[in-house]
């Protein structure tokens, strides 16, 4: 029987190699499947507006009014995790990870015109992933590698605190 909890999280994102540094506080929807299997959505804010002025280093989860919000939704086990971000009107993406096999991470960029959509298809290696808390989760961490082709683009930890 599918259970929700209302709770409060934490998401970060960090690489370890590059100057990236992002963080998202805010309520999200936990739905439990199975004793195994959970899935959390949260709204995203919108992404900042580019502009030239605007700082390389800036969070993607900064707020700004003139962009869409998007859905984050997560589905996770102690095997593996499915992250996906719609809804944006902008970007879209898909991150799969399962320690110890390289995954996929696919990113979409929509156009302003119907149908002008660009796509971009990475490769992820994932160090390890860990999901800590029994019943319900309170801890997510991934650490993992993003590749394209042969190039290593950084090495990154998401890491999902669930408040309870």
């Amino acid at each position: 029987m599918l259970t929700h909890h209302r709770r409060p999280v934490c998401l970060s994102l960090i690489s370890t190699d590059l100057p990236l540094w992002s963080m998202l506080e805010t309520a999200a929807t936990l739905y439990q499947k199975d004793q195994e299997r959970f899935h959390i959505i949260l709204k995203q804010p919108p992404f900042p507006s580019s502009t030239p002025s605007e700082s390389l280093f800036s969070s993607p989860f900064a707020p700004d009014s003139v962009n869409k919000e998007g859905l984050l939704w997560l589905e996770l086990s102690p095997y593996r995790v499915i992250m996906t971000m719609q809804g944006n009107g902008q970007l879209g993406y898909r991150h799969f990870w399962e320690q110890g096999v390289y995954g996929t991470s696919r990113y979409w960029l929509y156009g302003d015109t119907i149908g002008s959509t660009s796509a971009l298809r990475l490769r992820n290696y994932t160090r390890s992933l860990q999901l800590v808390g029994y019943p319900l989760p309170h801890t997510l961490r991934i650490d993992y590698e993003l590749w394209a082709q042969h190039l290593q683009m950084g090495h990154y930890i998401l890491s999902l605190e669930i408040h309870h």
